[in-house]
């Protein structure tokens, strides 16, 4: 089934990182927010390095843009059977370079090899990428606190960014 991506990125013009899936799942578009299954451990890992607790979408949004990450995903519409990354076919891609002009983003973190490698075929870009495990419940490899320990490469980069330029 073909699915065009219905959430718009969440970032200002002074993010410094950004973080990128592949496509929302059934349950995240349904919700109309990213990461928005609850078996999802993305916001419980930002949560845990961040030592924060984020009750609504709104909480959410907040952190993000106090924090200077942006967050959006790497496809803009593809064919896809029901969230499966692995099913992804007749890829068309979001704009991130746009978004990348518009603010002063450093480095980008892709969720997933599926978001890694359409951004590395599809997109060029000058920025520094780095890969990191998917934080699905699908990606069963992966515990919560082992993926706590792969994406500490994202608050660690947060804390060697200066926020006054």
């Amino acid at each position: 089934m073909q699915v065009i991506h219905p959430l718009k990125p969440i970032y200002n013009q002074d993010a410094q990182i950004l973080i990128l899936g592949s496509m929302p799942s059934v349950i995240s578009r349904e919700k109309n927010f990213y990461y928005a299954n609850p078996q999802n451990r993305f916001w419980p890992i930002l949560e845990n390095l961040f030592h924060v607790k984020l009750y609504s979408n709104q909480e959410k949004i907040a952190f993000l843009l106090a924090h200077h990450i942006a967050l959006w995903d790497t496809i803009k519409s593809c064919d896809i059977t029901a969230s499966s990354d692995a099913s992804i076919k007749n890829i068309k891609v979001n704009d991130i370079n746009k978004l990348i002009k518009e603010t002063k983003i450093k480095v980008i973190f892709c969720t997933g090899q599926k978001s890694y490698t359409t951004f590395k075929k599809y997109i060029k870009c000058d920025k520094e990428v780095i890969l990191l495990p998917s934080p699905s419940s699908a990606n069963a490899t992966y515990s919560l606190a082992k993926l706590i320990k792969a994406y500490e490469i994202i608050k660690k980069t947060w804390e060697r960014l200066d926020f006054n330029q």
